[in-house]
């Protein structure tokens, strides 16, 4: 295993420490316990959003912290849930008065412990919503039901304009449960990462072999099969995408190819022209578009696809003006 870092145990809380200290106009970091916040704290009367889940997946969810955003992210261990005395505290930092809302992937040990937290933050209204995008499987090895992956990204860039905009907390949740509803998306894994602590890949995968379906933390796909062509490999991950969200003629869609972390921009383009001509010869209109390394597995070399269905709305608040260190317009 080669990686930089000093200790797999401190690798988390010195990253964290590195993370604060390039980006202290965007985001505070808390430790003991360790939650990450806006640098000017909560604003006052806005609707705060939280989200967090293991780390290993930056800049998910640290990187999306800022206006327009996020309040507060909570990063877990390595590929591990953050703990409820983890996630309280933030909950409430998030606070301004207006209520919270806490985003949280479909996962096992995620949605419990943000459910545990809600409980014991004091004086702090929550709500929750829940993120399962990815089409490939559903009941795998860490959640009930479908897994939450890179269509979080929408879900809070959306929430969160709508947040920044002044709605109150019942419109904000409605309009990420209005995301949930619309966005789908599915992996690919051309090699397995390395989790610091483990020391060694977290899944076997041949040189010759590729996994379709796969989730964020290494889970099985849907089938492994012989490593094809980019093109092969995007029809094979953006057509149930397409086919789950029931996509016709003349809709419009917000077209997102996130990289795994491993794999160079070069690639993720191969990938987003094959998938935009796909979504063409549906009739499909691609209005907006979003390509890079944003939702990672450590060092996987891969790629996922994501389709967001788009109505004024949406487009409008997907627009709005977003200041965070992973995405900024």
């Amino acid at each position: 295993m080669k990686k930089l870092i000093n200790d797999p145990q401190t690798v988390v809380a010195e990253s964290l420490e590195g993370f604060g200290a390039a980006h202290p106009d965007v985001v505070a970091i808390h430790s003991d316990p360790w939650f990450v916040t806006r640098a000017g704290g909560a604003t006052a009367g806005k609707v705060g959003l939280v989200s967090g889940g293991g780390s290993g997946h930056e800049p998910l969810h640290g990187g999306f912290v800022g206006v327009g955003m996020l309040d507060a992210a909570v990063p877990g261990a390595m590929f591990t849930s953050p703990t409820p005395d983890q996630i309280a505290p933030a909950l409430q930092a998030a606070d301004a008065g207006a209520g919270v809302l806490a985003i949280v992937k479909n996962y096992t040990g995620d949605v419990l412990n943000f459910e545990m937290a809600a409980e014991v933050a004091d004086d702090t209204s929550v709500r929750t919503v829940v993120v399962n995008d990815d089409v490939a499987v559903e009941d795998s090895l860490y959640t009930a039901g479908r897994r939450g992956v890179a269509g979080t990204v929408a879900v809070e860039k959306i929430a969160g304009a709508a947040a920044e905009r002044g709605d109150d907390l019942d419109a904000v949740v409605a309009v990420a449960e209005k995301v949930i509803a619309n966005v789908r998306s599915m992996g690919v894994a051309l090699t397995a990462c390395t989790v610091p602590h483990a020391g060694k890949p977290s899944f076997d995968l041949p040189d010759d072999e590729i996994e379709i379906g796969i989730g964020i933390h290494g889970e099985p796909g849907r089938r492994r099969i012989p490593l094809a062509g980019a093109d092969e490999i995007t029809e094979m991950l953006l057509t149930p995408v397409a086919d789950d969200l029931g996509l016709t003629g003349g809709e419009k869609v917000l077209l997102f190819v996130n990289g795994m972390g491993g794999t160079p921009a070069s690639e993720l383009y191969v990938v987003y022209r094959r998938a935009r001509a796909l979504l063409e010869e549906r009739g499909v209109e691609v209005t907006r578009s979003l390509v890079g390394n944003y939702v990672t597995s450590l060092e996987m070399q891969g790629a996922s696809v994501t389709v967001l269905r788009l109505d004024d709305e949406l487009t409008a608040l997907w627009d709005a003006p977003v200041h965070t260190t992973a995405l900024r317009w």
